[in-house]
């Protein structure tokens, strides 16, 4: 266990440095493993696990996802979406704020990203907020916050993986993803409420739509619908597998694109060529981690960690805290999917040790939702909120500053829904059990 501790410092201090964290995973990962066992089996190690990565079927769902995701920006889905929540909100104070969450929402259902949504959504829902007049903090508040859905709504490639982890099923974890993505809208909402009710000038109200205008625009998002029910539908009827739904949807989004005639030949090869860097740079840090979780294994940290914690006879309430309090505070300083797949291989033995009174595979699809919701916290806290300097990056005229501020009122209201996810287990586990 102290091998693994070094190891941990030693790889902190590799990022500070800013060494990619994938390479600094796997040169720890390798240099320990081989300081464990010697050279040969360590290189022997890199090159087994590279291969297995790039072979193992059950991935190929995260580049199909993403060319989903991928098509489904190119075809506008993402204005009508917008467009439709604002006409049922955006008459209200700080309606298009809500409008762009609820939006960002539906969107994560058929992306499956949080760097894409904020991306996506802050050129569709931006101009509109500022020609209202709406706060930029407030603006790009909502809009941060918003983002952060796509890892949590279903298709999710952040739970793909966890459940690649876990041995967990990808469908299962599908079905417990949604009801916490329903709580999260509904808080984001309320964080937006609280924040006009204390200054009514950062959002004021927009036009109010007719009920011919309101179902006008319902209208355009037929497609959004179709290809969530094609996708997690056929998945729960048990028509075919996760990994057949992200081909079946990758290639219903393209359907779509050609109807609408929104791809050119030079941009159908763009779209081939941003999911095959997208991919690469996921199954990258993918093989990084592996490597390190190897060596963190064979050093016995989570076997001993487990040991350790069940000798305490502390609550197991204890523990998860303790767990969320080290996510929280890793989500400072790494990226999402990083932080994931550096703890998950340490952490899961330990809550799997126990006694939340869940069942074995109850407790792993709960711990998912969970880590997932803290990973979502750390897209949008300092200093390390990629989805806040996506948002820079698009909207460069607005301080980072200014956006850190306004989606201080929404990690916050996370923190509440994490609270109720942790103390509440069947709000996650009920549509699991149904399928």
């Amino acid at each position: 266990m102290i091998e693994a501790g070094i190891g941990f410092a030693v790889l902190i201090l590799m990022v500070f440095m800013r060494i990619p964290i994938a390479f600094a995973m796997a040169i720890v990962g390798t240099v320990g493993y081989a300081l464990l066992n010697d050279w040969a089996p360590a290189f022997s190690l890199v090159g087994q696990i590279a291969r297995r990565t790039g072979e193992t079927y059950e991935l190929s769902v995260v580049p199909l996802f993403i060319l989903m995701g991928t098509f489904v920006s190119r075809a506008g889905l993402s204005e009508e979406l917008y467009a439709a929540s604002n006409a049922f909100l955006g008459h209200r104070r700080g309606g298009l704020a809500m409008a762009t969450i609820v939006a960002c929402g539906g969107f994560s259902a058929i992306c499956g990203s949080s760097l894409a949504t904020a991306a996506t959504m802050a050129k569709v829902a931006m101009p509109s907020m500022r020609r209202f007049g709406y706060a930029d903090s407030l603006a790009t508040g909502s809009i941060a916050a918003g983002g952060t859905l796509g890892i949590l709504i279903p298709p999710s490639v952040i739970l793909v993986i966890y459940g690649l982890i876990t041995q967990s099923d990808v469908a299962k974890l599908f079905a417990a993803g949604i009801i916490p993505g329903i709580v999260a809208v509904l808080f984001y909402m309320g964080a937006v409420q609280v924040m006009i009710r204390w200054k009514p000038e950062l959002g004021p109200p927009a036009d109010r739509a007719t009920w011919a205008q309101r179902f006008e625009a319902l209208r355009g998002i037929w497609g959004v619908i179709v290809l969530f029910i094609v996708v997690i539908g056929g998945i729960y009827a048990g028509i075919f597998t996760p990994t057949e739904a992200a081909g079946i949807g990758a290639f219903g989004a393209w359907m779509f694109v050609l109807l609408r005639r929104a791809l050119t030949r030079r941009q159908f090869f763009e779209v081939l060529a941003e999911t095959a860097v997208t991919t690469s740079m996921l199954f990258v840090v993918l093989i990084g981690a592996l490597i390190f979780a190897n060596f963190v294994n064979d050093a016995g940290m989570p076997t001993e960690l487990a040991s350790f914690i069940t000798g305490l006879k502390v609550a197991p309430l204890v523990v998860i805290l303790v767990i969320l309090l080290i996510y929280i505070a890793l989500g400072c300083v790494f990226e999402s999917l990083s932080m994931l797949l550096l703890t998950v291989p340490v952490f899961v033995p330990v809550v799997a040790a126990l006694d939340l009174g869940l069942g074995p595979e109850e407790t792993l699809i709960w711990f998912g939702i969970v880590v997932v919701v803290v990973t979502e916290i750390s897209l949008i806290t300092p200093p390390v909120g990629m989805n806040v300097f996506v948002l820079r990056g698009v909207l460069t005229d607005v301080r980072t500053g200014t956006i850190f501020a306004g989606v201080t009122p929404f990690w916050i209201a996370d923190i509440g829904r994490l609270t109720l996810l942790v103390l509440v287990p069947p709000i996650s586990l009920f549509l699991p059990s149904l399928v």
